[in-house]
């Protein structure tokens, strides 16, 4: 889901350039998306007020699974700004999911590779954020090698730049994923009728393993925990900004590296077990707790992927298994 980052909203005015490449945007990407002119006229006036400026266009980004506005808009003085808005009536979670990340990207700090808060606006049905805006692009999936050096680098340096953690009020990775850990458990109660034969058979080590990888998630960085390439932009100079931040917690700096290649391997095309070797945020980490972080977040994307799909939100369950499918070979080549 583009947002920006830059100094500011203001740039020179000219138009808005179309929605960022998108290598494979049926995977990543929901068709429910409202824009700019489906608001509700006091919440564009409220947008408004916050950019101080009439809005005058507005282009809507694809990527993510809001099913709320992406759009990036530009003002009559030629500002520029990203505005994401969603309603409780189309989905109340992602309501809560936006006030959340407005409190959050408000603590960032003004050094970090992430987007800035201008505003936001909230009358308790719709709430809307204002970001800066940045002309650039998701990474290209399948990942290019060059990209991917680039967005590993930045988190090695995005880990240091967010610790110690600079957002008092978020949870802890344990809290935020204990939940999401156990899907083992609740696998075990009731199996699917599709589930892996080799997970069928080894339920309780998956279990166990996941809740290993679960004692590891301590420390004192701020971790995004949804790293993928639709929450990351490259701007034309090369560098990158981390976007997207309703799940930050508080955990150990390499999370966020170990949880982007499983986006990486989703996609294909790199060793995944040489990056783990080689990032110097993940070099040294015990492997059997990268295997149990692992392990535990394909417990959550096969567990989850079987549930209704949320208000709104009709094609996450089938993202979900894809994730799932992908890292479970991974887990049983490791553990063996």
């Amino acid at each position: 889901m583009p947002i920006g980052a830059a100094a500011g909203p203001v740039l020179p005015p000219n138009r808005l350039p179309g929605p960022p490449h998108r290598a494979d945007p049926g995977r990543m990407s929901d068709t429910t998306r409202i824009g700019w002119t489906d608001l509700p006229a006091e919440v564009r006036a409220g947008v408004e007020e916050v950019l101080g400026d009439r809005v005058v266009e507005a282009v809507s980004q694809p990527g993510g699974f809001s099913p709320g506005t992406a759009d990036r808009v530009r003002t009559a003085g030629g500002g520029r700004a990203f505005v994401k808005a969603v309603a409780t009536h189309r989905n109340a979670s992602t309501v809560q999911m936006h006030r959340v990340e407005a409190a959050v990207t408000a603590a960032l700090p003004g050094h970090a590779p992430t987007p800035r808060l201008l505003g936001h606006h909230d009358d308790g049905e719709w709430v809307a954020l204002v970001l800066t805006d940045v002309d650039g692009r998701h990474p290209t999936t399948p990942w290019r090698a060059d990209e991917l050096t680039a967005v590993l680098d930045t988190l090695a340096r995005m880990a240091g730049t967010l610790t110690p953690n600079p957002v008092p009020h978020a949870p802890t990775a344990v809290e935020r994923l204990t939940h999401d850990f156990t899907g083992w458990e609740r696998i075990a109660a009731d199996p699917p009728a599709d589930l892996d034969p080799w997970a069928a058979t080894h339920l309780d080590e998956l279990r166990d393993i996941a809740a290993y990888g679960l004692t590891g998630l301590v420390g004192d960085t701020l971790c995004h925990v949804d790293l993928r390439a639709d929450n990351l932009l490259i701007d034309p100079a090369g560098s990158v900004t981390v976007v997207d931040w309703p799940h930050a917690c508080v955990g150990p700096p390499w999370l966020d590296t170990a949880l982007l290649l499983v986006n990486v391997l989703l996609h294909g095309g790199h060793d995944v077990d040489d990056l783990l070797h080689r990032s110097s945020v993940t070099f040294g980490v015990d492997p059997d707790l990268l295997t149990g972080v692992h392990a535990g977040l394909a417990s959550y994307f096969l567990d989850h992927a079987r549930q209704p799909p949320p208000p709104g939100i009709p094609t996450v369950r089938a993202f979900q298994r894809l994730q799932g499918d992908a890292l479970l070979p991974w887990v049983r080549r490791r553990l063996r």
